[in-house]
């Protein structure tokens, strides 16, 4: 190795190191996360919750309240890294996401997933109309019919899918 590259190779070797997590034998740490259910393309899907762009949001999520994240919603014209994500302050059921990575870990071939969404809050109108839905498809076909209301936030949320619609999951979830 030629003598100019030494300090570049030992800067990356380090970094990567201080990402790797424990040396063997250092004893093995873990972190536990409530696991939370939603809807994709009519599918279950598990998640984490780990940083939220609203404050009191973040609080009652037990979450990091991260207002920068807020920033990843994108000036007119300019392509986004969020989606957007159906939730009922009801609780009326559990949200709706658009995509989900597929399959789940290193393999995703959906290049639309993103863990950052964008909360959109959904408010029934019809009280008789109020049902279960399970995708986003279901979700807009409500608002055409007048059935609900979305209210599009400029709320953020990190929710990394852990076992996505085809069963599989990351490495390390139970």
């Amino acid at each position: 190795m030629t003598r100019h590259l030494l300090p570049v190779f030992l800067a990356a070797s380090l970094l990567l190191a201080a990402c790797a997590g424990p040396a063997p034998g250092a004893g093995v740490t873990e972190t536990t996360l409530p696991l939370n259910r939603a809807w994709v393309d009519g599918r279950r899907v598990e998640y984490v919750t780990t940083d939220i762009s609203d404050a009191g949001m973040a609080r009652e999520a037990g979450a990091n309240f991260v207002p920068r994240l807020a920033l990843a919603i994108p000036a007119p014209g300019r392509p986004s890294i969020v989606e957007r994500v159906y939730k009922f302050p009801g609780k009326e059921q559990i949200s709706v996401f658009q995509s989900a990575p597929l399959p789940t870990g290193g393999a995703n071939a959906d290049r639309s997933y993103s863990p950052l969404w964008r909360i959109v809050m959904v408010r029934w109108l019809k009280p008789a109309a109020v049902r279960e839905l399970r995708s986003e498809e279901e979700v807009l076909a409500a608002q055409e019919r007048g059935e609900l209301a979305l209210q599009i936030t400029d709320i953020v949320a990190n929710c990394p899918i852990t076992r996505s619609v085809d069963g599989l999951t990351l490495k390390g979830v139970r």
